[in-house]
């Protein structure tokens, strides 16, 4: 299916749904045991000089390297049987992205302000700031034809709007240098579905069907934010709950 059926597609949905008084289907998205993790990686995790606030998994692989990272949640190897399951769900839920009709299709996301929808984005780098307004209910779908790559890229949420309901499924990798990205990142290709993060910040979650790499990178993880609890226990890495954390860990 072309991006003009999956919009006319999608418009009928929407129509139908609006009519009949219930929310469109892209409302929904489920991350399953996924979404306890603020970063996981299929064959590796590497986090040099960061921070992350949230769990941290790799499965089916198990390389996971810290060098000057400051890590608040779990970590391998006390999340490795969760991350098992949570690497399936993440798939599933990466495929369900995949298969959604777009609502609209959109050439660059500089000085942009959408509201919630499942958009069909191109992949040339991403620059400037998009703003995404709607409510706390609203959910946002980008569904990138190539790799997810920006340099100075901001998003950033209004009018009550969510970080963990923006969701970035790309059909290749992901590549951010000095951006402040929010939602979470499903790169589930199974050739290229890596992500690499070089400073900057990240609000949500990343989940990469092969590896992740973070460099100068802070990370708040949804979990951090919702006040869920993690998904294993480890003594030397925990969060508060109910608490506002910075990517670079003060409290706000």
């Amino acid at each position: 299916m072309n991006y003009l059926q999956q919009y006319l597609s999608a418009s009928l949905i929407a129509t139908t749904a609006l009519l009949g008084g219930v929310s469109p289907a892209w409302a929904q998205v489920s991350l399953g045991a996924a979404s306890d993790f603020a970063i996981l990686g299929a064959t590796a995790v590497t986090c040099t000089n960061g921070v992350v606030t949230g769990d941290v998994g790799v499965a089916p692989g198990s390389a996971y390297t810290n060098t000057g990272c400051t890590i608040a949640g779990a970590v391998p190897p006390a999340t490795n049987a969760a991350a098992v399951t949570a690497h399936t769900d993440f798939l599933g839920a990466y495929q369900a992205l995949e298969t959604a009709s777009c609502t609209q299709m959109l050439s660059g996301l500089a000085n942009l302000n959408l509201a919630p929808g499942v958009y069909c984005v191109d992949s040339v780098a991403k620059t400037g700031t998009l703003t995404l307004t709607g409510p706390s209910s609203g959910v946002w779908t980008f569904k990138v034809d190539g790799g997810l790559t920006g340099t100075n890229f901001s998003v950033v949420m209004a009018g009550g709007g969510l970080a963990c309901n923006v969701y970035w499924a790309p059909t290749a990798g992901v590549t951010m240098t000095t951006s402040a990205l929010k939602g979470n990142i499903l790169a589930g290709n199974a050739a290229d579905g890596s992500v690499t993060m070089t400073g900057g910040t990240l609000t949500g979650r990343a989940l990469a069907n092969v590896g992740v790499t973070l460099t100068g990178t802070g990370v708040v993880g949804c979990s951090a934010l919702t006040g869920a609890s993690t998904t294993a226990t480890n003594p030397t890495h925990t969060h508060t709950k109910n608490q506002s954390i910075s990517p670079f860990g003060s409290k706000s």
